[in-house]
């Protein structure tokens, strides 16, 4: 894994932060922490996308977000979790790794 891949991986992670900060934010302090969250995981998405292809760093850094705010949204808050949701996380996983071995050793 080159350092492209993983900034795009802490850019998914402090994507999770945000839009559970957005939704549990509770004062000031939590809001601007939030802020914060975005820049750093936009910055990581930026910098990421210079080596690899736009397309496959955006689909994939949606991809890891959305499934890590769904898996902490269900552990730390009770939201919902069904079978149905657990299959359609691991169809978006497949593809989210497809396009990490399509794209090969660039980046």
């Amino acid at each position: 894994m080159t350092k492209h891949w993983l900034m795009l991986i802490v850019g998914a992670f402090f994507e999770v932060l945000w839009v559970t900060g957005m939704k549990h934010s509770t004062s000031w302090l939590e809001v601007l922490l939030t802020l914060v969250a975005i820049i750093i995981s936009f910055y990581a998405l930026i910098r990421a996308s210079e080596a690899l292809p736009v397309g496959t760093a955006y689909a994939v850094f949606v991809g890891l977000g959305t499934t890590g705010t769904i898996i902490v949204s269900s552990l730390l808050f009770g939201e919902s979790f069904s079978l149905v949701k657990g299959l359609l996380l691991a169809i978006l996983l497949a593809g989210v790794l497809g396009l990490k071995i399509i794209t090969g050793k660039k980046g």
